[in-house]
């Protein structure tokens, strides 16, 4: 881990995140005292590109599906009821 002051981050901002961004971990000192550590994010996608949704599972069934089928088996009374 390198150890930097929080002048040098302020002063050269780019060039430290660019550091961190290349995997390597900076603590950050102020007055000789750590202050933060800057560390790479490690993440499977980009924070910008959304995650796929993936459908709720439930034995083995989505939920969707399990919706879908009861109001198939449902009796249509709630229909004729609102009518």
């Amino acid at each position: 881990m390198r150890h930097v002051t929080l002048t040098e981050v302020r002063n050269h901002a780019k060039t430290y995140f660019d550091i961190v961004e290349s995997g390597e971990a900076l603590r950050v000192l102020r007055n000789g005292k750590p202050l933060a550590d800057s560390v790479p994010v490690v993440a499977d996608l980009p924070s910008w590109k959304p995650c796929k949704p993936q459908p709720l599972v439930i034995d083995g069934m989505s939920a969707s599906r399990m919706i879908l089928e009861e109001r198939d088996a449902a009796p249509s009374s709630r229909l004729r009821s609102a009518a």
